[in-house]
């Protein structure tokens, strides 16, 4: 196999731009981390979803309404998008994960460069 088959593989080689999760307990929550976050050009867009989450925590299975926040934005910023979550987020652990997006429409990736810092 060639090096960046390998690369691929163990996710080396990733893209330039991210979708990053959150979830609050709240819609203003959710509505203050994402306002935040665009306009600081850290994000391109936020969406925000009401969702129920069961989860694990203390050793119980938990049930709670929450709201999904879905950030559209670039890998070099993630560090900067982390810690506002964080400076933001009333969760004692809350989920702050990305995915990286691999490919999309041209154009779609065009407005969110210039979209954020």
């Amino acid at each position: 196999m060639s090096f960046l088959w390998y690369c691929y593989r163990w996710g080396i080689l990733m893209g330039k731009y991210i979708s990053v999760f959150t979830t609050t307990g709240s819609k203003e929550e959710a509505e203050k981390i994402a306002k935040k976050l665009l306009k600081d050009k850290l994000a391109a867009c936020v969406q925000i979803c009401p969702v129920s989450s069961i989860y694990r925590w203390k050793g119980k299975i938990e049930k709670a309404r929450e709201y999904l926040c879905i950030i559209k934005s670039k890998k070099v910023l993630y560090i900067k998008i982390e810690k506002t979550i964080k400076a933001l987020h009333p969760y004692k652990v809350p989920e702050i994960i990305f995915c990286d997006v691999t490919s999309g429409s041209k154009d779609y990736l065009a407005w969110l460069e210039e979209e954020t810092e």
